[in-house]
């Protein structure tokens, strides 16, 4: 099977396969630590130093542990702790997505398979029509499986009722769907999941923080699939920023095919179509629908030329209390921030578009920076 795949085969890819057994965890392997990200001056990139002080001085005022840009792939703003690593919250299911793409292409993973398929059985039964939901809804949150939250979360809680959907017919976010996603991947892939992101993503893109023993899983309340938590500095973070910015490319080593980042970051999800309502808001300027693991810009109603939109083919992974990686195509952009959740699990950014607008408005008009004289 070619490893080499026109982005509209991913929509409707069929292969059989072969389910691979699941494997013991392998010992780790210490990552060759790499250099820091290259770093350039804002100007050099057409940013402004002084208002992107500004944007430092907002962030004392925020939760924030960390938070770097980079422009062009090289970094031009850094703030706070950028090597301390904490828990990066549903990032990981953004991470997980990265991770797939390889086993797909090579076969060793079907994402048509079913829940059933896939022996992902629960706690819970499945109904008749949630035994149908295949992996890739699973990653599209389109499932149509709904299990109730431990933890109170909203978007759970505001879900269809179970078996009243068929899936893939209605978008509905929920843990439950990326966890079970985590043990198919396992299952497929043969390995464990940390073992893969070491190998694959960790190694290769030389991480300068990350450590295999930090990575471990954490039981799921009523269900058999733990939550695959992971645990990222704010510099490795940028790397894998960056990996999508560059379409899958590492400094002249593909370790993500550019079809499975356009299959991640395509609009399966429109923002018309966002569940629950809280998602869409009326007159909420954001537009945000959702990919195949992705969080994706829907810039389809942007006012005046849509081509224009800062925002255009813009896709970000999040997680709660303010974990982002935001890759801004049209700006060259590349934002990654970090509360401290494990230490302060109260912590919440809820500036995020304020501070990625304050990013976009650190650009020099023309990409020319004029000095700039304080009274």
């Amino acid at each position: 099977m070619s490893l080499i795949y026109s982005y509209c085969m991913f929509r409707f890819f069929c292969a059989m396969i072969l389910v691979a057994p699941l494997v013991a965890a392998q010992p780790s392997v210490p990552v060759q630590r790499s250099t820091d990200l290259p770093t350039a001056t804002p100007e050099s990139q057409g940013f402004s130093s002084a208002r992107l002080d500004a944007l430092r001085n907002w962030l004392k005022t925020e939760p924030t542990t960390a938070m770097m840009v980079l422009a062009n792939g090289k970094v031009i703003f850094s703030y706070g702790d950028v090597a301390h690593v904490s828990k990066i919250a549903s990032v990981r299911k953004s991470v997980l997505a990265m991770l797939m793409g390889k086993y797909v292409i090579s076969g060793q993973i079907d994402t048509s398979k079913n829940v059933r398929q896939l022996g992902l059985d629960d706690n819970i039964p499945f109904s008749t029509i949630e035994e149908k939901a295949t992996l890739e809804q699973l990653m599209t949150a389109r499932s149509g499986i709904y299990r109730d939250s431990p933890d109170g979360d909203i978007l759970v809680q505001q879900a269809p009722s179970r078996g009243s959907v068929y899936p893939g017919t209605v978008f509905a976010y929920n843990n439950w769907e990326f966890d079970a996603a985590g043990t198919a991947f396992e299952k497929l892939a043969g390995q464990n999941i940390y073992d893969a992101f070491q190998n694959d993503l960790a190694i290769p893109l030389g991480m300068q923080d990350f450590h295999r023993e930090m990575q471990h899983k954490i039981p799921s309340p009523g269900s058999v699939h733990p939550e695959y938590a992971m645990f990222l500095s704010t510099r490795d973070m940028a790397r894998l920023g960056l990996l999508m910015f560059n379409n899958g490319d590492w400094y002249g080593t593909k370790l993500i095919d550019s079809n499975w980042i356009n299959y991640m970051i395509d609009v399966w999800t429109p923002w018309e179509e966002m569940e629950p309502p809280i998602l869409r808001q009326r007159g909420d300027p954001s537009r945000w629908g959702f990919g195949f693991g992705w969080w994706v810009w829907d810039a389809k109603f942007y006012p005046g030329n849509t081509w224009a939109s800062p925002f255009q083919r813009t896709y970000e992974a999040r997680g709660t209390g303010g974990q982002f990686i935001t890759v801004i195509p049209a700006r060259g952009l590349v934002l990654v921030h970090k509360t401290d959740i494990d230490a302060n699990p109260a912590a919440n950014l809820e500036d995020w578009p304020t501070i990625t607008s304050m990013v976009l408005a650190a650009a020099c008009p023309h990409g020319k920076c004029a000095a700039i004289h304080l009274p």
